[in-house]
């Protein structure tokens, strides 16, 4: 079996266990006092927003009684795993929140620990990946960027906000492998941030941008892009003119998930109830408007079904890596 047909059963079978939410909540049926959200990042990027989102459909569900948020940037999240680790007897009130970039992570070295050091609590939702292209380009499908790429490999590079290695390069390497190219050949451009990526892509300096699928959402909706492929298995409701990568004729599928971890040496009635939180929370109003507003698809896998899928998301990533040079 392909690393790449391993990624699409793993995701396929998160996204089945999301079906299993429980009864809807109301005010009486809170579940804890308070979650204090551990963020190990800035504000206002994708671990903040989905610490924030969580914790409002938490309280205004009444499933918490209170949410707190401690921003805690540094050594590519490295700084607050740390902090978790080496603070754990008084972090029993804490949720950390994480996603894909622990795997990549801890394979490269960036910080000595990975998700085995923490208590798994549960997988939360996912992000897919997009290929998107300035909205005057001449490339409007993937078949288009293919042959450009072909016609011309050098002068057709893609863009990322990751560093190389990182999950847009990662995408970009996965998604050119399953069109039968050499992964280690793209040119791939970091850029620091969303904006200079954009600037970068509507002047010509790369041709495609590998980007989240929320934050491709915004930008088609802004009319500043066209996106040109997305890695999910079918297309998804809250953009359903984006195509497939898998209707385009490529083999491929991926998704950034997010989740919470907890200290090690949690209590198991604390985790308990941690995970019971945030199962019902799926059924409530409250996080439908969240998860609607972000563009976010649930992915609801809790304990050791969310071992389950890391252990599966930690090989594909691993073999890939290996095979670009970065591991």
């Amino acid at each position: 079996m392909s690393n790449w047909t391993l990624m699409r059963r793993t995701v396929i079978a998160a996204a089945a266990a999301a079906m299993a939410f429980g009864a809807p909540a109301n005010a009486e049926e809170k579940v804890l006092d308070s979650i204090h959200f551990l963020i190990p990042g800035g504000a206002g990027g994708g671990w903040d927003g989905t610490a924030r989102g969580t914790g409002e459909a938490l309280t205004a569900a009444g499933l918490v009684g209170k949410a707190s948020y401690e921003n805690m940037s540094g050594g590519g999240g490295g700084k607050a795993i740390g902090y978790l680790i080496e603070n754990a007897a008084s972090q029993h009130g804490t949720l950390m929140v994480n996603s894909t970039p622990i795997v990549i992570r801890s394979l490269t070295g960036v910080f000595p620990q990975n998700f085995r050091d923490l208590t798994l609590v549960a997988g939360t939702i996912g992000d897919y990946a997009a290929f998107v292209v300035g909205k005057d380009s001449p490339i409007n499908s993937m078949a288009d960027l293919l042959a450009a790429y072909k016609a011309d490999p050098r002068g057709t590079a893609v863009g990322g906000g990751s560093v190389p290695g990182g999950m847009d390069h990662l995408v970009a390497a996965m998604v050119m492998q399953a069109a039968g190219e050499d992964p280690t050949a793209v040119k791939y451009i970091p850029y620091d941030a969303g904006g200079k990526a954009m600037a970068a892509l509507l002047s010509g300096e790369i041709s495609a941008l590998s980007t989240g699928f929320s934050e491709a959402i915004d930008l088609a909706n802004a009319g500043e892009v066209k996106i040109i492929g997305v890695t999910s298995e079918e297309r998804v409701d809250s953009y359903p003119d984006a195509p497939t990568m898998k209707e385009q004729g490529l083999d491929t599928a991926f998704v950034n998930w997010r989740g919470f971890f907890a200290a090690p040496g949690l209590p198991e009635d604390r985790l308990t109830a941690y995970q019971a939180a945030l199962a019902k929370m799926y059924a409530t109003p409250e996080w439908e408007e969240v998860r609607a507003r972000n563009g976010w698809v649930n992915i609801h896998n809790s304990g050791e079904d969310f071992r389950s899928f890391l252990e599966a998301q930690e090989q594909v990533i691993g073999d890939l890596m290996k095979q670009l040079g970065f591991l």
